[in-house]
């Protein structure tokens, strides 16, 4: 693969995935997965358990739900983009993010280890992008009813951090 990815095209992904993409266009995106990791431990690491708890709002997600959807996320994103680099042409579903987190007991976890969780996956997914070939990230396929490429996957897994990094600096640390 080459050494930087360009931006999808935006006939590569469906509109509401326009902003992750945005986002992931502050700066090389190959070199945005692997900070990311730092950014989160940056901005968790020093939070309590009691403080990972902590909900802006009566029906918003705690820091500990938040980081598990992020987890969620790069799972399901990361199976997408594995699928369709490999020319898989079933269509992917969609999933509902708010069913996920509910089911998962996130607070019952340890920040620690969704934190850990979330790094282990990272970097299994950024070997996976640096091994795959220029044809590998412009195959395209169909997730969540909608066509999407590779390439654009891998833009969404940052953006989608991105957003939530945001989230997490204005809603959760500047209220604790």
């Amino acid at each position: 693969m080459t050494s930087i990815l360009q931006p999808p095209a935006i006939e590569e992904y469906a509109p509401f995935y326009a902003d992750y993409v945005r986002r992931a266009q502050k700066m090389d995106v190959l070199v945005l997965l692997p900070q990311q990791i730092d950014d989160l431990h940056s901005a968790l690491d020093h939070l309590s358990e009691e403080q990972a708890r902590f909900r802006f709002g009566p029906k918003e997600w705690s820091v500990k739900e938040l980081a598990g959807h992020l987890n969620d996320v790069e799972r399901i994103f990361s199976y997408r983009l594995l699928c369709i680099s490999r020319g898989d042409q079933t269509p992917l579903p969609g999933f509902d993010q708010d069913d996920y987190v509910r089911e998962a007991n996130f607070d019952d976890h340890s920040l620690a280890d969704l934190l850990q969780e979330f790094e282990f996956l990272r970097r299994a997914n950024i070997l996976a992008i640096n091994n795959m070939g220029s044809n590998s990230i412009l195959r395209r396929g169909t997730a969540s009813g909608a066509p999407v490429s590779a390439r654009a996957l891998i833009y969404m897994l940052a953006g989608h951090v991105e957003h939530h990094l945001e989230s997490l600096r204005r809603n959760y640390l500047s209220m604790m």
